[in-house]
């Protein structure tokens, strides 16, 4: 569990990763003074947002490399390469609010009837991670909130965002795994 403290680094780190990358072309250093618990593998998504709409975002579902490293990247990735929008200019920075959402360890929901999950998914609790051979896509645990969805339209749009049909998690092939975050914002 991180403390407000932390949150309040992470975002102000993921602004200045975007501001130097924008402006000077450059990727920021890791800073040595750190809490050290920061330097854990985590998973992190950045999200980019300008007057309450999404602008961009981009992370890591999984603890692939440490928490410090993931928000650097993500939050220049989230800036520049989220292909669903053009890239950040330097001129937006001021309108742009940062998000940083740190993931624990997506699990797999064990069921044995795909309805199920309506029972083990907690709205505003649980992002979810659906995944169908090669197909993939995640929808962090404030989205369901944010579009006041309940269990079942979280579910299809998770399937719809995995480039799946809406009803795909009703398949037995198809594996979810659910995750929470801890969210810090400016």
């Amino acid at each position: 569990m991180l403390t407000s403290e932390d949150g309040k680094f992470l975002v102000q780190l993921a602004r200045k990763a975007i501001v130097t990358y924008l402006v000077d072309k450059e990727i920021i250093e890791i800073p040595e003074d750190a809490d050290p618990k920061l330097r854990d593998n985590m998973g992190v998504f950045v999200t980019l947002n300008h007057e309450n709409q999404l602008r961009g975002c981009i992370g890591y579902p999984e603890p692939v490399m440490p928490l410090l490293n993931a928000v650097v990247d993500a939050a220049i990735s989230a800036a520049t390469r989220d292909p669903r929008f053009n890239p950040v200019t330097p001129v937006e920075l001021d309108q742009i609010n940062v998000e940083v959402s740190v993931l624990t360890k997506p699990v797999l929901i064990d069921v044995k009837n795909p309805t199920e999950y309506i029972e083990k998914i907690n709205i505003g609790q649980d992002g979810l991670i659906v995944e169908r051979g090669p197909y993939r896509g995640l929808l962090l645990p404030q989205v369901a909130t944010d579009w006041g969805w309940n269990v079942e339209e979280l579910l299809s749009n998770t399937c719809m965002k995995a480039g799946l049909s809406s009803d795909c998690w009703q398949l037995n092939d198809v594996k979810i795994y659910k995750f929470s975050s801890q969210i810090f914002e400016e």
